[in-house]
């Protein structure tokens, strides 16, 4: 079984989540949940990074103690695993003692190899951001970002990044899909080859982080802690090499360069392979407006689930816009998006169906030949489906493999109404029992391919129809739902919502 591993960035806990956390969770989950189905021994992470300055003002501003502050914090994220259906393996805090741990044996093995020295940092800084700036990024004075940025003067270890600029360049040329989409590959390329300067990885104006190796007036950059969470949550400095190097980074545009460029550096500096991949998604905006703490537009992801349900919440956000894209999200969108496609559409053909095998089969799937059925161009798309989902999701184009799943159903709603099974049920009963054995046989693969997304719903569809085998695997002629399979009455798996 061939080993996979996808983390998603591990979240700042200055806030409470929104869809746009929401997002980079259901996104690596599908992916996850796509390649257990297909075969593969999946790990997947997620988790919470809670030192540094932000942090350190907030608690202080709060009145609490910062471990109490990240406790309550975290704890909100952790809740996304329930509440999103998630099905992540392991959960890494930056405060635990495994992290600790590994944060400061990769600091120490960086240091032994010369590439940590002392020296003196001057330039920008966004506490917000957690960045440091050149002076040539800055826009109107401020981060890119938007964010407020201070002048910092003050005694710092540096790790020598700009010695591994060509490294890193000829990576990138080897390795043409590390970084997904390309556009964002191409930002990448750009920014170093403008230049690399060593980076600033300790500070010692105030105390919340990960101390440094030997020097306890110093803590590490939340940075460079961060990133090591993909490996701490390996058991390193153990063997990590069962599961590294990661598969996918799922990060946010926002943060590409940290993973991109600094953590491979790290990696490399420290003999550690860098990671295979890291998709880098858009920004979801809310009626066109970006999501800000001033304006109050920010959606909780609890909003939507209690709303529409966790299934339709997973699938509106992987299916709305191409992955890689900024998106905009409206209510009306997201009603309009389940009503059409897992009601009208999927839903509609489910119902239907299985209320005809139930009224006109005794609730029976009747005996039928299997190769007659697979002859038919329906079922041999059916077959070709998995393919075409599988290549689409190696893209990263997660709303095209949906976009396979409604295309069958399309087809299957089509050789319905040209079939016409209720008039078959008066004049041929027994082309009726081919006719709906055909589309029963299809709203299998349709409920197993749905499982990644909509987890709940492809569990009701699969019970309706008795489907044991739930694996990729078995999506062939040889697991085809057995005649004589007694069905219970249909409930109706996607309701309508009222616009």
């Amino acid at each position: 079984m061939i080993n996979f591993y996808i983390t998603t960035p591990i979240y700042y806990v200055n806030d409470s989540p929104h869809i746009g956390h929401a997002y980079t969770d259901i996104a690596s989950d599908f992916v996850a949940r796509f390649k257990r189905l297909d075969g593969y021994n999946v790990r997947f992470l997620t988790g919470t990074d809670e030192h540094g300055q932000k942090i350190e003002r907030a608690s202080s501003k709060a009145g609490i103690d910062p471990i109490d502050f990240v406790n309550e914090v975290s704890s909100r994220f952790t809740r996304l695993t329930p509440l999103l259906n998630l099905s992540n393996d392991d959960f890494i805090r930056t405060t635990e003692a495994r992290h600790k741990n590994a944060a400061q044996h990769l600091w120490t093995e960086l240091q032994k190899k010369g590439h940590i020295y002392k020296g003196k940092y001057s330039g920008w800084y966004s506490v917000r951001d957690e960045a440091y700036y050149d002076e040539r990024e800055l826009v109107n004075g401020k981060a890119p970002t938007g964010a407020d940025v201070e002048w910092l003067e003050e005694e710092s270890y540096f790790f020598n990044l700009s010695k591994w600029q060509d490294k890193l360049l000829n990576f990138y040329k080897e390795n043409p899909s590390f970084v997904q989409p390309l556009s964002r590959l191409n930002e990448i390329i750009k920014f170093v080859e403008r230049g690399l300067e060593d980076l600033s990885i300790s500070r010692s104006s105030f105390k919340w982080g990960i101390e440094v190796p030997g020097d306890e007036g110093h803590v590490m950059y939340v940075w460079f802690d961060a990133l090591t969470n993909y490996i701490s949550a390996l058991g390193y400095p153990g063997d990590i090499s069962k599961y590294w190097p990661a598969d996918i980074h799922m990060v946010g545009k926002d943060i590409s360069r940290f993973h991109a460029i600094y953590w491979p550096a790290m990696l490399m500096a420290a003999d550690l392979a860098p990671p295979k991949q890291v998709i880098a998604h858009g920004w979801w905006t809310v009626d066109g407006e970006k999501m800000s703490k001033s304006l109050g537009n920010a959606i909780a992801p609890a909003t939507l689930v209690g709303e529409f349900g966790s299934d339709q919440t997973r699938y509106f956000l992987m299916r709305e816009i191409a992955f890689g894209n900024d998106g905009s999200f409206s209510k009306n969108a997201m009603l309009n998006r389940i009503n059409a496609e897992l009601a009208n559409n999927i839903g509609n053909l489910i119902q239907r169906t299985l209320s005809m095998v139930f009224k006109n089969c005794a609730s029976t799937i009747p005996k039928v030949d299997t190769d007659e059925i697979y002859n038919q161009r329906l079922l041999q798309s059916a077959v070709k489906s998995l393919a075409a989902a599988r290549e689409a999701l190696d893209k990263a184009q997660y709303q095209n493999v949906l976009e396979v799943i409604v295309d069958l159903s399309n087809q299957a709603n089509i050789y319905i109404d040209e079939m016409a099974p209720w008039t078959l049920a008066k004049t041929d009963f027994k082309k009726m029992e081919f006719v709906l054995t055909s589309l029963v046989e299809v709203i299998r693969y349709i409920g197993i391919l749905l499982q990644p997304i909509t987890p709940i719903a492809a569990e009701k569809i699969l019970n309706a129809l008795s489907v044991q085998e739930r694996d990729f695997v078995h999506l062939n002629q040889k697991h085809m739902v057995k005649s004589g399979t007694v069905i219970n009455k249909p409930e109706i798996i996607f309701p309508r919502f009222e616009v």
